[in-house]
C-alpha cells in the first residue's frame, strides 16, 4: 500500500455538485418495468439474466448425471435404455461445456468487469443483451429435445463417421450442429463485446499495468475465444451440409476424412479448457489478496502466465489424438507442449500460495474454502494431465474412465469450485443480503467430499480398463464397488449444490444499489453504486486503489471525478486511450428497446426452423431479424450534433469520432479477425484434405482455365476501390451523395461478381460439390466467401437508406466506415481463396 504522500490525488470537481444531477442519473439510466424489464440492456440486469440462465443449465445437466451414475452403480443395470443413456450423456457433456460453462464466465465478465473498471456499461450494450437472449432461447429449446426424443446420441464432441446421415438419420445430431454452432455466434458477440470493453472503457490513470487481473483474464478469454471457436464452427458447417447436401467432407469412400473433424473440433475444444479455466483463475487472483488483506505477489508473472497459457493451448489439440496413429514426431512434440502448458498454471499456483503465506492471518470464509479446495483439486487435475500428456500412458489410458476422472478434476476443480468461491465473495455486490456463511461451510464441505468421493475411484475404475462412454458393463468385469462408491458420492456432491439452491432463494435478492465493502477489497467493484453504476468515474494511481486512495469512495459518490452528470442527457460513459487510458471521447450508448431482444427471438428461430428443414419459414425469420438489426443500430449513429462536452477537470471529450478511434471500428476488426480465423480454418482443412489424396486433388476435373480467376480478382479489386472512391466522395451534411450512392452499389456488385464468376468457372468444367472431397472444398471456399459478401449487400443496402435520409455524410460516417473496412477484408480473402484454389493445384501437380 501507498503511504500518505501518495494517496491524495487531485480531484477534478472538488467544489460541490449543483442539486438535480443524481436525479437525472436516475432516470436516464431506470430500469424498465414489467413486460418492458425484458428490454433492459443496463450490465448488472442482463449480466445476472445470462448467470442465472447458465447455472440453470448447471443445475440440469447435473441431473442428468445423476441419472448416469445411477445406471452405472452396479453392473447389467437396465434402468435407462442404450439409446437413453447416448442421449443423456451427449446432452450432459454438451451442456457442461458449451451452455455452462464458457457463458457462465462470459456473464461474470459483463457483471463485474464495468464495476471493475468503474464504467458505467459495456460500450455496445444492446450486443450483449441480444447475445444473451439469443442463447437462452437457443440454449433451452436445445436441452428441451431430451424430452421429445430429438436429443443428439452421438456424444458431446459428434464425431463422423457415426454422425453421418448413414448412422445418425433424423434431426437429432442436426439440432446439436445448429444449435451449438448458433450458440458459439453468440459467444463471440459477447468476447467482441469484452475485447473492446476492456480496452476502450477503463478509467483514467488504470493503465494497462494497473488492470486487476480478471480484467487481463478475460481480455485474454475473449481473444481465445475470437481465434479458437471459428474452428467448431467451420466444423460443425462441414457436417451439416454433409448430411444435408452430401458434400462429402468426412467420407473416406470420396477422399474426405473422418480426422478432419477431430482437428477442427480439438483445435477449438483444448483451448476452449483454458477458456474456462483462465477467467477462473482471474477470480481466483481478485479473491486471495482480499482476504490475505495484502496485494497479489508476482502480478506482472500472473499477467505473463495468463498470455502464456492462452499462446500454448493453441499448441495442445492433438493431446487428444495420441491414439489416432499420427506420426511419432508430431506426438512428441504435442507430448511436450502439452507439458509445457503446466508451467505459466504452475506460475499462478505458487503465486496465490506465496500470497496467502505473506499474509498476516488468511480469512477463512466460504469463498476462501472454495479457493483452498479448488487448489486442491486442480493441482491433482494437473497432475493426471501431466500423465496423460505422455504417449505411452495416454495411450493405455485412452478412452477409459481414468480421462473421465482427469477433465472432471480439470473443469471442476478448475472451474465450477471457484465460481461457488464468486458467488459467495461478490453477492454482496449485487444483492441486498449476503449469503449464509454459516450454510456456506455446509455447502463447502458436502461438494468438496462428494466430488471426491465420486471421481477419484475413476482413476482407479479406469486403469482396471473400464471404457468411457458405455452405458453398462457386466458383474463379472469388478468394478461394482468403485462405481457404486462413486454414484454416492455423485449425490453428496448434489446435496451440496441442493443446499446452495435453498441459500440462494432465502437470502439473494438482486440490487442495484450498493454503499457496503464487506471484505475490506482493494479494486473498484466495491465502490458505492446505483442503476447508473459509480457516480463519478474515478481517477487510479494504483492497482488496489481503495486500499492506496483511502477517501476515493467519498469522493466517488461525492461526484468529484469524472462525469459526475449525464452533460449529454443520454447514457454515456468515457473511452480512453488502449494502454495509457487517457480520455478520448464520450461514448453515447443506447437504452433499452425492443429491437435487440426481436433481433435475437428471430435468429434463434431461424437457426431451429433450419434444424427441422423448415426452410421457408426460417428464412421469413431470418429477414425479419435482419430488419429487426436495421432497427436496433438506426440510431448508433447520432454524429457529431452534441459537440465536445466538459467531462470535469477542464477536460473537454468529443461525443463523436470516426475511423480507428471509434470503438465500433475496434469492434469491426475483432469482427474481422473472427472471420480470418475461420477462414484459415478452411485453409488447413484443404490442405489436410489435399494429404489425404494428393493425386487425385483435382478430381480427375481440369481447373478453369486462367481468365477465371482474373476476372474475379479484378472484379474484387473494383469493389474494393469503389468502397474506398465512396469513402472520399461521402456528400457534405444535408446533402444526398448520388455518386456515393452508386458507388456503394456498383462495389457491391463487383464483390458479389467476383463470388458468382469463381463458382461459374469451376461449373463450367463440370466440378460438382458432391463428387468428391475436392469438389466439396472448392465451392466451401467460394461458400465462405459468399457470406461476406451477402453481409456487405445488407450493410451496403443500410447505408444507401442512411444516404437518403440524410444520415449519412462526411462528418457522420461510423456506419459507412464498418461497411467499408468489411469491403477491403472481403476483397482481400476473396483473393487469398483464389490463390489457395487455382494457384495451389497448379503448383503442386
Amino acid at each position: 500500500m501507498q503511504d500518505d504522500a501518495t494517496s491524495r490525488v487531485k480531484l477534478p470537481n472538488e467544489t460541490p455538485r449543483p442539486a438535480g444531477e443524481l436525479e437525472q442519473l436516475e432516470r436516464i439510466w431506470a430500469l424498465p418495468r414489467g413486460l418492458r424489464r425484458l428490454t433492459a440492456v443496463n450490465n448488472t440486469s442482463i449480466g445476472l439474466l445470462y448467470i442465472g440462465a447458465a447455472f440453470v443449465f448447471f443445475l440440469l445437466a447435473g441431473v442428468l448425471a445423476l441419472l448416469m451414475r445411477t445406471q452405472l452403480a452396479v453392473g447389467d443395470n437396465r434402468l435407462l435404455s442404450q439409446e437413453t443413456y447416448n442421449q443423456i450423456f451427449t446432452v450432459h457433456g454438451t451442456t457442461m461445456m458449451f451452455l455452462f460453462a464458457v457463458p457462465a464466465v462470459e456473464a461474470l465478465g459483463v457483471i463485474l468487469l464495468p464495476q471493475m473498471l468503474a464504467a458505467r456499461d459495456l460500450p455496445f450494450p444492446r450486443l450483449s443483451a441480444f447475445a444473451i437472449w439469443a442463447y437462452v432461447i437457443g440454449g433451452f429449446v436445445f436441452f428441451a429435445t431430451i424430452f421429445y426424443d430429438l436429443a443428439p446420441d452421438g456424444g458431446w464432441f459428434m464425431y463422423p463417421p457415426l454422425t453421418l446421415t448413414r448412422y445418425s438419420p433424423g434431426d437429432n445430431a442436426d439440432f446439436w450442429l445448429l444449435g451449438i454452432g448458433f450458440i458459439e455466434i453468440s459467444a463471440i458477440a459477447g468476447a467482441i463485446e469484452i475485447i473492446v470493453g476492456t480496452l476502450r472503457t477503463r478509467p483514467p490513470g488504470m493503465s494497462l499495468d494497473k488492470m486487476p487481473i480478471f480484467a487481463w483474464s478475460m481480455l485474454i478469454f475473449a481473444a481465445m475465444i475470437v481465434f479458437a471457436f471459428p474452428a467448431v464452427i467451420l466444423a460443425t458447417m462441414l457436417l451439416e451440409i454433409e448430411r444435408s447436401f452430401g458434400w462429402p467432407f468426412f467420407t473416406a469412400a470420396k477422399g474426405g476424412d473422418a480426422l478432419l473433424w477431430q482437428h477442427l473440433f480439438w483445435f477449438f475444444g483444448h483451448p476452449e479448457v483454458y477458456i474456462i479455466f483462465l477467467p477462473a483463475a482471474g477470480l481466483v487472483s481478485m479473491i486471495v489478496p482480499t482476504m490475505a488483506q495484502t496485494p497479489l505477489v508476482g502480478y506482472r508473472l500472473i499477467v505473463v502466465a495468463l498470455i502464456a497459457t492462452g499462446f500454448f493451448s493453441f499448441g495442445l489439440w492433438v493431446h487428444h489424438m495420441f491414439s489416432t496413429g499420427l506420426p511419432a514426431l508430431s506426438l512428441g512434440f504435442f507430448s511436450a507442449a502439452s507439458m509445457a502448458v503446466t508451467i505459466p498454471s504452475g506460475i499462478q499456483v505458487f503465486a496465490w500460495l506465496a500470497t496467502i503465506a505473506s499474509s498476516e492471518r488468511f480469512r477463512i470464509t466460504t469463498a476462501s474454502m472454495f479457493i483452498l479446495g479448488f487448489l486442491f483439486i486442480f493441482v491433482l487435475g494437473g497432475l493426471t494431465g501431466v500423465m496423460v500428456a505422455l504417449v505411452p500412458f495416454d495411450q493405455q489410458a485412452h478412452d477409459t474412465y481414468f480421462v473421465v476422472a482427469h477433465f472432471h478434476y480439470v473443469l471442476v476443480g478448475g472451474m465450477v469450485f471457484p465460481l461457488f468461491a464468486t458467488f459467495y465473495y461478490w453477492a454482496p455486490m449485487v444483492s441486498r443480503n449476503m449469503l449464509s456463511e454459516r450454510l456456506g461451510s455446509v455447502v463447502f464441505w458436502l461438494m468438496f467430499i462428494g466430488f471426491n468421493v465420486t471421481f477419484f475411484p475413476m482413476h482407479l475404475t479406469g486403469l482396471m480398463g473400464m471404457p468411457r462412454r458405455v452405458w453398462t458393463y457386466p458383474h463379472a468385469m469388478g468394478w461394482d464397488n468403485l462405481n457404486l462408491v462413486s454414484t454416492a458420492g455423485a449425490f453428496i456432491l448434489a446435496a451440496g449444490v441442493l443446499l446452495f439452491v435453498i441459500d440462494l432463494a432465502i437470502r439473494f435478492r438482486p440490487s442495484v444499489v450498493t454503499t457496503g465493502n464487506p471484505w475490506g477489497a482493494g479494486t473498484l467493484e466495491w465502490l458505492p453504486t446505483d442503476v447508473y453504476s459509480t457516480r463519478s468515474i474515478p481517477y487510479i494511481t494504483s492497482r488496489e486503489p481503495l486500499w492506496d486512495q483511502p477517501d476515493l469512495a467519498r469522493d466517488v459518490e461525492a461526484g468529484a471525478y469524472y462525469l459526475p452528470n449525464a452533460p449529454s442527457g443520454r447514457r454515456e460513459t468515457i473511452v480512453t486511450s488502449p494502454i495509457f487510458a487517457e480520455p478520448e471521447y464520450i461514448v453515447l450508448m443506447p437504452g433499452p428497446g425492443w429491437a435487440h431482444f426481436f433481433a435475437a427471438v428471430f435468429t434463434a428461430a431461424f437457426f431451429l426452423l433450419l434444424t427441422v428443414k423448415a426452410v421457408t419459414p426460417a428464412l421469413i425469420c431470418g429477414l425479419a431479424a435482419i430488419a429487426a438489426c436495421f432497427v436496433w443500430v438506426w440510431e448508433l449513429d447520432p454524429g457529431p450534433t452534441k459537440g465536445k462536452i466538459s467531462i470535469g477537470g477542464g477536460i473537454e471529450a468529443p461525443t463523436y469520432v470516426t475511423g480507428p478511434s471509434s470503438h465500433s471500428w475496434w469492434a469491426m476488426v475483432v469482427l474481422l479477425l473472427v472471420a480470418a480465423s475461420l477462414y484459415l480454418s478452411y485453409a488447413f482443412s484443404y490442405l489436410y484434405l489435399w494429404t489425404v489424396e494428393p493425386k487425385n486433388w483435382a478430381g480427375g476435373n481440369a481447373l478453369p482455365r486462367l481468365q477465371w480467376p482474373i476476372a474475379s480478382t479484378a472484379l474484387a479489386l473494383c469493389g474494393a476501390a469503389c468502397f474506398a472512391l465512396a469513402g472520399r466522395l461521402l456528400p457534405r451534411p444535408g446533402r444526398l451523395g448520388v455518386w456515393t450512392m452508386l458507388l456503394i452499389v456498383v462495389g457491391a456488385i463487383g464483390l458479389i461478381g467476383a463470388v458468382g464468376v469463381d463458382v461459374a468457372g469451376f461449373w463450367r468444367v463440370g466440378l460438382l460439390a458432391t463428387d468428391s472431397a475436392y469438389g466439396a472444398m472448392v465451392y466451401m471456399s467460394t461458400l465462405l466467401n459468399g457470406q461476406l459478401v451477402i453481409t456487405i449487400a445488407i450493410m451496403g443496402a443500410y447505408a444507401l437508406a442512411r444516404l437518403i435520409v440524410r444520415k449519412l455524410d462526411s462528418g457522420r460516417r461510423v456506419s459507412f466506415d464498418n461497411a467499408a473496412v468489411l469491403a477491403y477484408y472481403t476483397a482481400g480473402q476473396i483473393l487469398f481463396s483464389l490463390l489457395l484454389v487455382h494457384g495451389f493445384p497448379r503448383v503442386s501437380a
